[in-house]
């Protein structure tokens, strides 16, 4: 495995990879779920590159930048065992620079839900993404389901500035009891884990009440936000189309319902695709 910490460096490393690309972008502090990214990309491709990068411009005033975890002998040793070609860890100097072109989310799609909680949130991540895409120009890139509007947007980008890169979406990958994996689950103990498996419980009966029939959003919203009250605080729960439009009715396979709460100092998202 080859770590590179320019772009300079990158390019060259990049151009002796000759045959197709998978690519996994990822903030680091790499749990089983972006393992299940890399082994996925891994399987598909030729050569594997792995980005792991702490993009400031996503984070807003007053959230968790300089929180945000960081295991970096752990990272390496997981990208070494698997078999990752070319491991990308650049400063933010590497990746942005003075009085620079800029990108918006789209006015709608980009500004409900998490855009409307974190508003300029999208715009710095579709600015990473992008920058990213272009410099790896890897074949395949993989991104996760549990950042659901991410993964929409980023395909909405994708599909409007013909950026080459298909992008492959992944299951979320949960722990034995249900708990969907994130990085920052490191910053809650044990009664706090257990508090925010709220979250799923509350997911798998909408999941169960779509199977047994009811197809209608308020009432299901209902019944999970009284599922959520183990935790601190709910942000949101939303039933919407593919488009993230809401809806009265589930349609079946182009519905997610989706939870956003406070349990202890982390903020947890979680989802389920119908």
């Amino acid at each position: 495995m080859i770590i590179v910490k320019t772009t300079k460096e990158f390019n060259q490393a990049r151009k002796a990879l000759d045959g197709t690309i998978g690519f996994v972008p990822t903030m680091g502090a790499l749990h089983e779920g972006h393992i299940s990214l890399i082994k996925k990309a891994r399987t598909d491709n030729d050569y594997l590159i792995v980005s792991i990068f702490v993009n400031p411009t996503q984070f807003l005033e007053g959230e968790d930048l300089d929180d945000y975890p960081h295991k970096d002998e752990a990272d390496i040793k997981i990208c070494e065992l698997s078999k990752v070609d070319i491991l990308f860890v650049p400063t933010i100097d590497q990746m942005y620079k003075n009085d620079e072109l800029s990108i918006a989310a789209p006015v709608i799609r980009g500004y409900v839900l998490e855009g409307a909680k974190r508003p300029g949130h999208f715009d710095g991540m579709l600015q990473i993404v992008m920058k990213l895409l272009n410099l790896v120009a890897a074949n395949k890139a993989y991104f996760g389901k549990k950042d659901a509007q991410q993964l929409s947007l980023i395909m909405q980008m994708v599909r409007n500035y013909y950026i080459q890169t298909e992008i492959i979406p992944c299951d979320i990958i949960r722990d034995e009891r249900g708990l969907a994996l994130s990085s920052r689950n490191m910053h809650m103990n044990p009664e706090e884990k257990s508090r925010a498996l709220c979250l799923s419980r509350a997911l798998r009966t909408a999941t169960d009440m779509v199977t047994s029939g009811n197809l209608n959003s308020l009432s299901i919203k209902e019944q999970m936000l009284g599922i959520l009250q183990d935790a601190d605080r709910v942000e949101y729960v939303a039933i919407v189309n593919r488009e993230f439009q809401e809806t009265e009715e589930i349609e079946i396979g182009n519905t997610i319902v989706l939870v956003a709460a406070w349990v202890g100092k982390p903020r947890l998202i979680d989802n389920v695709w119908i």
